[in-house]
């Protein structure tokens, strides 16, 4: 990861930094896969959540992880069954996504997820994100995570307008380059998602009072409190 430009003064990102981490620690949503380090485990989960929502996947990657608990057995899964088992989640271009995706590291990675993320890019479904939160939440490297949720905060933050294609901007990334914690990425963009998805809101009125980011955030400063 190149240096990242130095968006917050460090002394703000030395007390933003663990206060988040603290609120993370005590807010953390305990989802299966956010239980393990397999990356097999959280990859398989990365690509279920993709267009769907947490409480329709919970079950089906369930069954999914004890159907086939590893590489080789997702690769050598019959693909009727398979759909089968991912029927209620819609989106059925994943069973062939999976299947091809398993059957490619089957070959080309002897049935083990690669670490490095040029390997983890040539993969069948993978994106950026994808790649990026497996080795973020496998290996605890420090990958920017870029979806609506994270640039909204990283937005929010600095006092820069929000945009759908602010996730892909360059300057959205740098400033999540420079707000990641180095020491703890794993628990840092944990609870960075968590933070959007149980106080930090979009469609609802984010719940400014209850963040533990507000001391830094040039939206929760300037918002005009509720009467």
């Amino acid at each position: 990861m190149m240096p990242a430009e130095q968006i917050l003064p460090q002394e703000t990102l030395a007390a933003l930094r663990p206060t988040l981490l603290r609120w993370g620690e005590s807010h953390f949503r305990p989802f299966p896969w956010r239980q393990t380090r397999d990356p097999y485990r959280i990859l398989l989960a990365e690509i279920m959540l993709h267009r769907t929502q947490v409480k329709q996947m919970v079950a089906v990657y369930e069954r999914l992880v004890a159907s086939y608990p590893d590489i080789p057995a997702l690769a050598a899964a019959d693909k009727a069954t398979l759909d089968a088992l991912l029927f209620s989640l819609g989106l059925r271009w994943r069973t062939d996504l999976l299947h091809v995706m398993a059957q490619q590291i089957n070959t080309r990675f002897s049935g083990r997820i690669p670490a490095d993320k040029v390997d983890l890019l040539s993969l069948s479904g993978v994106s950026e994100y994808i790649a990026g939160a497996v080795r973020c939440f496998a290996w605890d490297q420090p990958e920017v995570l870029m979806d609506t949720n994270t640039v909204r905060i990283a937005g929010r933050l600095v006092g820069w307008p929000v945009k759908d294609s602010s996730r892909r901007n360059a300057r959205f990334r740098r400033a999540l380059e420079t707000l990641v914690d180095p020491e703890e990425p794993r628990a840092f963009n944990y609870a960075l998602l968590d933070l959007a998805h149980l106080v930090c809101h979009k469609r609802q009125e984010p719940r400014c009072q209850e963040c533990p980011l507000t001391p830094w955030c040039h939206y929760g400063s300037t918002k005009e409190p509720a009467l």
